[in-house]
């Protein structure tokens, strides 16, 4: 009777007795109050919601000033004035920032270092006497040269590093084409450095005056510059320069950006100097070398041999002289129609002396700047900077292609040129269909830049409409190659 009452009394409370809502329960509102406060969170917790909260100002606050502005969001910020503190916060924070990338970077004695123990944990091929080494090697070099040099060449000993090089069917990398990374790695960086610090308004481009100064810091350490005349390190440093705009600044705007100067083969030409004088270099690649002293002397030279009048600048008279008088009038006029900006009305006597002379269009004369262009498009003409150079001139309506009848107008002169010289009789027609085989172009009724550089041959074409002496070269070009071929009859015996 106990158990049977007691479980019907059980029974009849349960089911009348109702549960309370959570939100009347003491402890639930305690519970939301204490974590609604903060106070129950973590401090990884705490802190991403004092992120969200800040983050949720600077919105609104942008929100705000855009709408107070108008539809169009701000796109340029104002760069800090001379001499302000917000100037100098930021060349101090630059300054700490690119001495300690310059300290991350190996020094000579560090490179040195790294070269023998390369050399001293390396195994000799069999077959080839190459110094080779695999991924245990690897590792066993980096631990080497961290232990001697220090963690700051253990970037260099990654796998991708390692996958980066050809390998042999035992798995095992050449040590010197990996040294000779290390060293091109540290270079360029140093290079980047050395410009981020002349370029003053930290934009990642450099102007003319700063690109001068980089290539007067660095003559010093070029071996091949080093006894350089003081009185011409100036004009040096201008030619120099120069051709990295040539390469570097497609659009003209007096300023080069670092990273495509890094990346150019401007700065691996520049550097090839590094090589003693005494080593094999020749004449011929001194002279074929721009930035080398023989060629930087040669284009002087040059120039000063033009300029008759001793003006500091050349007529188009003084200019169809360059290359003994081989390229055509018409080229020489587009040159000026392109490339030679006009001079103002306050041009010396000089200028005024060539006018009593009768010549024509005296209104433009070429520097030395726009004579630098020239001779670097004339010397790469198959390179896609020197072809742009040339097409200008070659456009005579400035259509952006070329048809039939311009290229009969541009031949024309060339064909006058070749008469005058002895040379056999030829049919202008004949030159311009070779021309159009030569580029098969994507419209057969006209030639675009896109067409010459896509031909491969557009270096060629260019030099048969504008010089006698480069449709000569096209012309006898197998009797040139046969030449080459064949070895000196001295040699030969």
């Amino acid at each position: 009777m106990y158990s049977g009452s007691s479980d019907g009394e059980s029974h009849d409370t349960s089911t009348q007795r109702k549960i309370p809502p959570a939100s009347s329960m003491l402890w639930v509102r305690n519970l939301r109050r204490y974590i609604g406060s903060g106070a129950g969170l973590g401090s990884e917790a705490l802190m991403e919601l004092e992120t969200k909260r800040i983050l949720l100002e600077i919105f609104k606050e942008k929100q705000q000033k855009s709408q107070e502005a108008g539809t169009i969001p701000s796109f340029y910020k104002k760069k800090p004035e001379e001499g302000s503190i917000s100037q100098k916060v930021q060349k101090l924070a630059k300054y700490r920032f690119l001495k300690k990338q310059s300290d991350l970077l190996l020094n000579s004695d560090d490179l040195a270092a790294m070269w023998n123990c390369l050399r001293e944990n390396c195994v000799i091929d069999d077959a080839t006497g190459a110094e080779k080494m695999n991924y245990e090697d690897f590792c066993h070099i980096a631990s080497v040269c961290t232990e001697q040099i220090g963690p700051k060449c253990r970037r260099f000993f990654s796998p991708s590093n390692f996958m980066k090089f050809e390998k042999d069917e035992a798995g095992r990398i050449a040590i010197l084409p990996f040294y000779l990374y290390v060293m091109r790695t540290v270079s360029l960086t140093q290079a980047r450095i050395d410009m981020s610090e002349l370029d003053q308004d930290s934009d990642g481009f450099l102007e003319v005056d700063e690109m001068e100064s980089y290539i007067s810091g660095l003559i010093p350490n070029l071996a091949q510059l080093r006894d350089m005349p003081e009185a011409f390190m100036q004009m040096y440093c201008r030619i120099a320069s120069q051709k990295f705009f040539f390469f570097c600044d497609p659009h003209r705007r007096g300023k080069a950006c670092i990273k495509k100067i890094l990346l150019s083969n401007c700065l691996q030409e520049l550097m090839e100097l590094h090589q003693e004088s005494e080593e094999e270099v020749t004449d011929t690649e001194q002279a074929e070398n721009w930035f080398s002293l023989t060629s930087a002397q040669r284009i002087c030279d040059m120039f000063l041999a033009l300029d008759k009048d001793m003006s500091g600048s050349l007529c188009k008279q003084e200019l169809k002289e360059y290359a003994d008088g081989t390229l055509t009038e018409i080229f020489i006029e587009r040159v000026f129609d392109e490339h030679v900006r006009r001079i103002k009305s306050s041009k010396d006597s000089s200028l005024q002396n060539k006018n009593e002379k009768g010549s024509k269009d005296t209104a433009r004369e070429m520097d030395f700047y726009s004579f630098l262009d020239f001779v670097l498009a004339l010397e790469n003409k198959d390179t896609p900077e020197g072809l742009t150079y040339l097409f200008r001139c070659l456009d005579l309506q400035g259509r952006g292609f070329l048809t039939t009848a311009d290229i009969h107008s541009l031949f024309r002169d060339v064909h006058q040129k070749w008469i005058e010289g002895g040379n056999y009789e030829l049919c202008i027609e004949d030159v311009r269909d070779e021309i159009w085989d030569m580029v098969k172009p994507s419209d057969p009724l006209k030639i675009t830049l896109s067409d010459l550089l896509g031909c491969k041959q557009g270096g060629t074409v260019a030099s048969m409409l504008i010089d006698v002496r480069g449709f000569w070269a096209h012309d006898n070009r197998e009797n040139l190659l046969q030449e080459e071929e064949e070895p000196p009859e001295e040699e030969s015996q």
